[in-house]
């Protein structure tokens, strides 16, 4: 019976976990970041973050679903550099003004925003049901006393189909970070060297020629060099000159319980220099792609052995030679991944907060909130007159 037949349930669950694998799995069949890997960012939080899920049901079962988080919100996360310090200072001082609790939908561990529907719903049973997903989510905020609702890093068709559902005027559209991807249609990877400039292709020679001797190891079970990833992860957060807060932060035994959960489409490069683990990939793998999800970086170790450069060259080669056809990497380090290769794809938020005073100058100051207008790379891009 399709939804306009029949009464839509909607109501919030402990997590994506919480729903049947199968249902999810319907919805998103060829997702690398699916329902395993949620059950596995689900098994342990970080301290201040809450996680859940929304779900729609009919009498056929799952109509639409989305993972939730909660956290307190610096209204300042987007700021980077010295206004990040001035902006760190102001909070100290009056932590009141500079937190405002947010539910969001999505994850802070996805750098999509996945709103799992039902295939072959028409477009007034989509609409139904998103709009059943968005007032479930919005009673949920009122419960929790949430002052901002959000959804977090919408891209294509999600983004479109959310937009027109949420209704003119309530929610205010702010740029998120966009995601880097790098298309991987060449034969092999002397055609894919080929389509990188001249400057590019005599870098990446000069470094994988004077990068040593490097052991690559891949693999999918951690268990004797978890505590090692985890240490690479934390420094490599800490050298990074960009901060998100809550946003970098992982779980607990993340990686491990990643491992497990995914099993062989969760995929580890290993980098070792002698007996040393210096440097680590977790990959995620999709039938026609992969997600390049953590970098780890031993420093300044990796830095003498190029490893970025041996690691991306290293990802593309095993999606050539596996017939993947895109890599994706993430929201950070733009500048080198468009040297590489990559097209920056837009992902958007969004926001309302629920005092509709304050809803209104959120909405004025969108354009200064966009996390994209802060990040060092996009700055620099821009400038040059590169931007995404």
């Amino acid at each position: 019976m399709p939804p306009e037949q029949s009464a839509l349930e909607a109501r919030i669950v402990c997590g994506v976990s919480a729903i049947a694998q199968a249902e999810w799995t319907l919805c998103y069949p060829a997702e690398a970041e699916g329902w395993a890997y949620y059950r596995a960012c689900e098994r342990e939080t970080v301290p201040g973050v809450a996680l859940a899920a929304v779900e729609v049901r009919d009498r056929l079962g799952l109509v639409a679903a989305a993972p939730l988080f909660q956290l307190a919100y610096r209204i300042d996360t987007p700021l980077q550099g010295a206004l990040r310090k001035l902006a760190d200072s102001i909070a100290r001082r009056l932590p009141s003004l500079a937190e405002w609790r947010l539910l969001g939908v999505g994850s802070p561990y996805a750098d999509r925003c996945h709103i799992a529907l039902r295939p072959g719903l028409s477009e007034k049973d989509r609409t139904a049901a998103l709009q059943a997903l968005i007032a479930a989510v919005e009673r949920e905020a009122e419960a929790r006393k949430a002052a901002l609702v959000v959804y977090k890093d919408l891209a294509g068709t999600e983004c479109a189909h959310i937009e027109a559902a949420l209704g003119q005027g309530r929610y205010t559209r702010i740029r998120s970070l966009p995601v880097a991807v790098v298309d991987l249609d060449k034969p092999d990877m002397q055609a894919y060297m080929a389509n990188l400039s001249s400057a590019t292709r005599k870098d990446v020679r000069r470094k994988l020629k004077t990068a040593g001797s490097v052991r690559v190891e891949r693999r999918s079970r951690i268990d004797d060099v978890a505590g090692a990833i985890d240490q690479l992860y934390e420094e490599t957060r800490q050298h990074s000159t960009v901060r998100y807060g809550d946003f970098e932060a992982l779980p607990a035994n993340y990686f491990r319980s990643v491992a497990e959960a995914v099993g062989e489409r969760a995929q580890f490069c290993l980098y070792w220099v002698g007996e040393e683990l210096a440097a680590f990939n977790l990959l995620l793998l999709a039938e026609d792609g992969m997600i390049d999800k953590f970098l780890g970086m031993r420093y300044p170790l990796a830095q003498e052995h190029n490893l970025y450069v041996v690691s991306w060259i290293e990802n593309v080669r095993f999606c050539l030679e596996t017939k993947r056809r895109w890599l994706q990497s993430g929201q950070t380090a733009y500048r080198a991944k468009l040297r590489m290769g990559s097209r920056l794809t837009p992902s958007a938020i969004f926001a309302r907060h629920r005092n509709p005073v304050i809803n209104r100058l959120v909405r004025m100051a969108a354009p200064i909130a966009a996390f994209d207008r802060w990040d060092p790379d996009l700055r620099h891009l821009a400038a040059e007159g590169r931007a995404a």
